[in-house]
This record gives structure tokens, sequence and C-alpha cells, in this order.
């Protein structure tokens, strides 16, 4: 089963000039639901002006991978950590439950565009960590590059969910497959481009949910950016 989610269904937060998207939210609308999708907490699109900065806020378990599409994220905690997020640039952070982050746009005169994928921990008690990896464009190019996997295979970031990230940019005419194993899903978001999943027409800011079927298979009709998250089973509360 496939369902989409178009931009246009997803939740437009807006404060001053940071503006975020979310492809899911609790208030969870008719459509698909992150209930769907084994540990995927949330996929959302961030834009910061320059020198904008998030309020410092306390956060609960959780492991973040953070793809940073243009500009540069500065980050902080409350442990006295701190670094820079880089164009081009993936990072995976274990965020412990009472730590505060504060996030700022670390050019004065350049706009931050973020996107971000919140895994949900399968068991309590994560260990604090933090690392990133730069995936040059000619990694992504018309392959599925995986970029966070458990196993950190081909030097991805090394995450503890059961959850596989990839990162593609694509030319007009490409098309890719990937399969799903049994009792796996997927979730496909399109970060600019048009391309077809099976006869669906998708547009810059959609995202695609695939469930109960053997393979995610998708044409790019044109240059196309994209992630896509490959998810286990939603883990069992005991």
């Amino acid at each position: 089963m496939i369902v989409l989610r178009r931009n246009s269904e997803r939740l437009h937060v807006k404060r001053g000039k940071h503006v975020s998207w979310l492809t899911f939210y609790p208030q969870k609308p008719p459509g698909p639901s992150t209930d769907e999708f084994g540990v995927l907490a949330s996929l959302n699109e961030i834009r910061m002006p320059p020198g904008d900065g998030s309020a410092s806020f306390p956060t609960e378990d959780a492991e973040i991978v953070t793809y940073v599409f243009r500009g540069a994220l500065a980050q902080e905690d409350s442990t006295g950590s701190s670094g820079v997020v880089h164009v081009g640039e993936f990072q995976r952070i274990n965020i412990c439950r009472g730590i505060r982050l504060k996030e700022t746009n670390a050019s004065r005169t350049d706009w931050a565009h973020i996107f971000r994928v919140v895994l949900r921990p399968s068991e309590l008690g994560l260990v604090r960590a933090n690392e990133q990896q730069r995936f040059a464009t000619a990694q992504r190019h018309n392959v599925l590059c995986v970029v966070a996997s458990p196993d950190g295979r081909k030097n991805s970031l090394r995450i503890s969910q059961d959850a596989f990230i990839y990162s593609a940019v694509l030319d007009p005419g490409r098309h890719l497959i990937h399969e799903l194993l049994p009792g796996r899903s997927a979730w496909l978001h399109l970060i600019y481009g048009e391309a077809t999943m099976q006869d669906m027409i998708m547009t810059q800011g959609d995202g695609g949910g695939v469930t109960i079927e053997p393979s995610v298979s998708l044409t790019a009709q044109e240059n196309v950016e994209l992630l896509l998250i490959d998810v286990g089973p939603t883990p069992r509360s005991s």
C-alpha cells in the first residue's frame, strides 16, 4: 500500500522568519501517521534566517539525523558540547532526557535549510553521542547512498535504531528500486524536483509511505533530490 502526504498537507509553523514544515505531528489529521512506520517519529524541514536561533529547550530521549541542505547549523547543549554542521553534511546525535539543546544559523548573511529525521528509541537510556559525515553529491548521484544504518555500513553514520536512511540525487529519467524485506516499511521525501512513484506524481515537499509492498519504485521526471527511510516493525511495549 502507498499513501501520500502532499506538501500542502504538512503542518506549517512560522516563528518570525523561522519556518518549519512537519510531515508528521501529534494532531494526526486524516492520512498517514508514524504509527505505521516503526521508530520514525518525525520528519521536519526547517529554514532559518541569518543569525536566527531556536530557544534552548529540554528534550526527551531521541536519536536525531540532521541533513544540512544549505548553510550551516551551530549547536550547543547543556552539557557544554557544541559544534557546527555544514552544508552537505549529515549528523547523528543522541539526545538524553533532560538535556537542553540550542541551535543557531551559523551564518550572519545566508539562510540555513535543514531536514531532520527523529527516531524514537526502542529502549530507554540512550547514551549521549554525536557524529557527522559529509556525503558528496557524487556519492549520491543516481544511487541510493546509505547515510545512516545500525551497522555503519559503507562509512554511514551508526544509529542504534532499526532504520536505514538513504539520500539520492537523480538525473531526469533515472529509475530506482529499493527492495523491502518482509515486515519492513519505508517513507520517501522529495526535497526538490518531480518524480513518479507507481502512477502517482510527487513534487517538492511531498512524501510517500510504502507498507506491505515488496519494494519502493520511483522514476525522476526532472532533477530530483530525496531522502528514503527504511524501518522495521513498530516496537511493541513490554
